[in-house]
């Protein structure tokens, strides 16, 4: 049975728009990153899910452990779910939600903070104190590639922390050891240049490769620098992402890796080479229209990634065979239009599933997701939106 025949039996009693995750394939996803991790715990990022249920699904697959997650709320409501560690992969000025936090022993020992700014770390030393508890940060070193040839500077990755240098994680540390309420825990490198990016041309997998090499130097070297400021051992050194599980994890300096998007694989990922995609999340949309030969139209779609507004943000329509999106109008607010290139016709009620091309996105557009296996629906389960929360 084909996959939209199979979404179609499971599903066709539920009206559309409706999401739904494959188990078969999220757990083959989930074990494939665990192999892939070769004995390194994996930490799951929420912002590539962003549904508990999927979460704690996850965290009960041997090999993972802990959550990284997108927001500060986000992680302090986790904790008070019975998550035990969960770190912020992203710095926060939030001084409500820093309050929060060190108010609660509890969500203070779970959850570490991410900082690469003294005026971030200010913040959370002053609710730390406030309240007389011990705030953890990570610090989150930038893990892009920088090339020079003679006057010429290449900066390759993501903008992200403002500190590269061992010299400047070192001094940052030590900065950070003279605050109060504040303990240096660890170091995050996310290499984005590697992990974020298809190998779809000889340049890219050379970009990856040089990462891999500055970074198998670098890492160990900031590690050093920030251990001999603060003065003991760091618990973590957080790396990677889904794209870069097994090049992560071969640098023995590294605890833990990252991986998120390798659960439910976007169409973003389809082109890597580094694992099998095996695609887990789809949206179904039900045709209502049929306005002229060879165009059909559905009801909601407007569900377009983040990032560069190119076509590759855009949801694409994998079942039945033979759709596309039309250019001028796209993924459409209410409805969307569909070209029929290798298709005689589609019906009115007949129903059109969609993959999106980034992670935990899609969720953001549903209030509960449908988790098939087989032909049938095992749960349906709220995402952060059906449960009421909105992180950003």
């Amino acid at each position: 049975m084909t996959l939209g025949a199979r979404l179609d039996a499971a599903t066709g009693h539920l009206p559309a728009p409706l999401a739904v995750v494959d188990l078969d394939a999220l757990e083959a996803n989930a074990a494939d990153l665990v192999v892939r991790a070769a004995g390194t715990p994996v930490r799951v990022a929420s912002k590539s899910v962003r549904v508990r249920s999927v979460l704690e699904r996850v965290l009960a697959t041997p090999g993972f452990a802990g959550v990284m997650a997108y927001s500060l709320r986000e992680a302090v409501w986790l904790a008070r779910q019975g998550v035990r560690d969960v770190l912020v992969g992203y710095p926060s000025v939030d001084t409500g939600a820093l309050d929060e936090l060190a108010a609660d022993p509890a969500a203070a020992a779970a959850v570490t903070l991410m900082v690469d700014d003294l005026a971030q770390v200010d913040l959370a030393a002053k609710a730390a104190v406030a309240h007389g508890t011990l705030l953890r940060v990570c610090l989150d070193v930038d893990a892009s590639l920088r090339i020079a040839l003679g006057p010429l500077r290449a900066h390759l990755g993501v903008r992200r922390s403002p500190v590269h240098t061992p010299q400047e994680v070192g001094d940052l540390a030590e900065a950070i050891a003279r605050r109060d309420g504040i303990v240096v825990r660890g170091l995050m490198f996310y290499e984005a240049q590697v992990a974020g990016m298809p190998d779809s041309s000889a340049a890219v997998r050379a970009v990856k490769r040089l990462s891999v090499r500055d970074l198998a130097t670098r890492r160990a070297l900031c590690v050093d620098a920030v251990t001999q400021a603060v003065g003991h051992r760091l618990e973590l050194v957080n790396s990677g992402g889904s794209g870069s599980v097994q090049t992560s994890v071969g640098d023995p300096t590294v605890t833990e890796v990252t991986a998120g998007s390798g659960l439910f694989v976007p169409t973003l990922f389809d082109d890597y080479r580094s694992f099998e995609p095996r695609p887990a999340a789809y949206f179904g949309l039900d045709v209502v229209r049929v306005p002229a030969p060879g165009l059909a139209t559905a009801f909601g779609g407007g569900y377009v990634a983040s990032g560069p507004a190119t076509a590759s943000r855009q949801p694409r329509p994998v079942w039945p065979a033979g759709l596309a999106l039309t250019p001028r109008e796209g993924a459409g607010e209410v409805q969307t239009p569909l070209r029929l290139r290798d298709r005689a016709d589609l019906r009115v009620g007949d129903r059109v599933w969609f993959r999106h091309a980034k992670s935990g996105e899609v969720m953001e557009r549903f209030a509960d997701v449908h988790l098939v296996r087989g032909e049938a629906v095992e749960a349906t389960v709220p995402t952060y939106r059906g449960e009421g929360l909105c992180f950003g």
